[in-house]
């Protein structure tokens, strides 16, 4: 199944991989040295709204904010 839809929508608990980061250059590589880069696993740790999302990234957890993760398109699994 090649379902895409922003990391934002993943519930809790719940894994996907990387699919593509849209944006400007500087989010981008923002977001690729922060480790989400193509075919990468990444699991929603919290996501309360409104705040923060607490990913699960390469075994470090990072908080970003909703509007970054709207721009951070996976592939649930």
């Amino acid at each position: 199944m090649n379902l895409r839809i922003p990391l934002a929508f993943l519930p809790e608990n719940k894994q996907a991989t990387v699919v593509e980061v849209v944006g400007g250059r500087g989010l981008v590589r923002r977001l690729y040295e922060l480790g989400f880069t193509p075919r990468t696993k990444v699991r929603v740790v919290s996501s309360s709204s409104p705040g923060p999302v607490l990913v699960d990234i390469r075994g470090a957890r990072v908080a970003l904010g909703r509007g970054v993760t709207m721009k951070i398109i996976v592939n649930p699994e």
